[in-house]
């Protein structure tokens, strides 16, 4: 099958790249011509492990190609997937402009029957826009069907959630479109992949359903930590006790210092405007919110308790800035929220991370050290804080940090160590709800 991806973003080239994969012809296109040169070249403008092996081969194969020419790509496409951003705007809302372009350009060359496909991230009624401009902007007069295809990639592990999803949600408005997309997935059916065959509107919801409710396990975790703290439980005990009840389940019950990324913050926050548009009350999404907000400031006091209640003047290291490990996406990272918190309380802060060093220091912050390693990091700081818990954390020698720290303190913001063991190597450990 022929297929257009407009937009080469981290949805848009993990879905191109996957779709000619299974075996079809795909053509991604954008209108930045140093990205497209790049991705010609083979030089991957994200961190997605796998994914530069997986465009290679397929490039090598014929099946993947990179263009700006978005007319081009749409005419020669039976399926047009809109996979461009939808960013957060000045009032909270989704921005969906760069939709609405892309609608127009497929009704300037809408030449033959396509079905347009939004995978990005839009309100409920999104579906229905993008026909109302494809009808009002078209040049010549073709059938066309509008469907919605949310997507469901985490970073770190997008290949696999491509090639392996919990389920394919496919909104159409007419058989014929529902009968090409399910085409396009059969490949998932031989791996038995549910798909839910619903309205678009419908799909378009479930996505923002469906980002809200796991925000919802993550702010509720993480006031079950503070909860621990002061009550004196574990609560990794109790996440394991609540996940083991198959109703909950153990996923996003892992405490630490907030949600961050390209989705949830800014998909929680254009629900609920979404819901104030039509006077519904989302009292538990803004509660969500408001707690996320509130976590790296509470993650600064965490580490003044535990340095003895002072931070300006001090040397910390703080390890890792990606708001989750296996990407390089600083975008509402509460690691930077952390480290913005640390600088503002008047502290020095040594800094390390495994992939987006290269990203930071490209905007220097005053009061910053970069370093090349987490020990080189470590030098002479007062404590060790782990903000993102990339495996290589995960086994560091806790003798050479003693050497290279002037106090052994860890501040274990994601729960990577035990305790007791810290302990036991002499040093002083704080974690969340533990």
């Amino acid at each position: 099958m022929n297929i257009c991806v407009v937009g080469t973003g981290y949805v848009g080239l993990v879905t191109g790249a996957c779709f000619a994969e299974l075996g079809n012809s795909v053509v991604c296109v954008d209108n930045d011509a140093e990205k497209i040169a790049a991705l010609r070249e083979g030089r991957i403008p994200i961190y997605e492990p796998g994914l530069d092996a997986l465009v290679e081969r397929n490039v090598g194969a014929g099946r993947l190609a990179f263009d700006t020419d978005i007319a081009a790509g749409i005419r020669g496409a039976l399926v047009v997937f809109i996979a461009v951003g939808t960013p957060q705007g000045n009032d909270g809302r989704a921005d969906l402009s760069f939709v609405h372009d892309v609608a127009r350009t497929v009704a300037r060359n809408l030449d033959s029957y396509k079905v347009v496909v939004t995978k990005s991230t839009v309100p409920a009624g999104t579906g229905r826009e993008v026909r109302r401009i494809i009808e009002e902007n078209m040049t010549e007069r073709h059938p066309f069907s509008v469907a919605s295809n949310p997507e469901f990639l985490r970073e770190g592990s997008a290949i696999e959630d491509f090639m392996r999803p919990n389920r394919v949600v496919l909104g159409t408005e007419d058989e014929t479109a529902a009968a090409i997309l399910r085409d396009l997935y059969r490949p998932l059916y031989l791996i038995e992949t549910p798909i839910v065959l619903t309205s678009v509107v419908t799909a378009e919801v479930i996505k923002y359903a469906s980002n809200a409710f796991l925000a919802t396990k993550i702010s509720f975790i993480n006031e079950m930590a503070d909860l621990c703290e002061a009550v004196g439980a574990d609560v990794h005990s109790v996440a394991k006790g609540m996940g083991l009840d198959r109703r909950i389940g153990p996923k996003f019950l892992h405490p630490g210092p907030g949600y961050g990324g390209s989705c949830f913050p800014k998909d929680t926050r254009a629900v609920l405007e979404l819901a104030r548009d039509h006077d519904v009350a989302l009292r538990i999404v803004e509660a969500v919110i408001d707690v996320n907000r509130s976590r790296p400031p509470a993650m600064v006091d965490k580490i003044r308790r535990a340095l003895g209640g002072e931070l300006r003047g001090k040397t910390l290291c703080l390890l890792g800035l990606t708001f989750k490990p296996n990407t390089d996406d600083l975008r509402e990272s509460p690691a930077l929220a952390v480290l913005d918190g640390l600088l503002g309380a008047g502290a020095r802060v040594r800094v390390y991370d495994p992939v987006a060093m290269p990203i930071v220091a490209r905007e220097p912050r005053e009061g910053v050290s970069y370093c090349e390693d987490e020990y080189e990091a470590a030098e002479g700081a007062e404590a060790l804080i782990l903000a993102t818990e990339w495996n290589q954390f995960r086994g560091l020698d806790f003798d050479r940090l003693k050497r290279a720290l002037t106090r052994a303190v860890l501040v274990d913001l994601r729960n990577v160590y035990d305790p007791e063991t810290v302990r036991e190597r002499g040093f002083d450990y704080t974690g969340v709800g533990r």
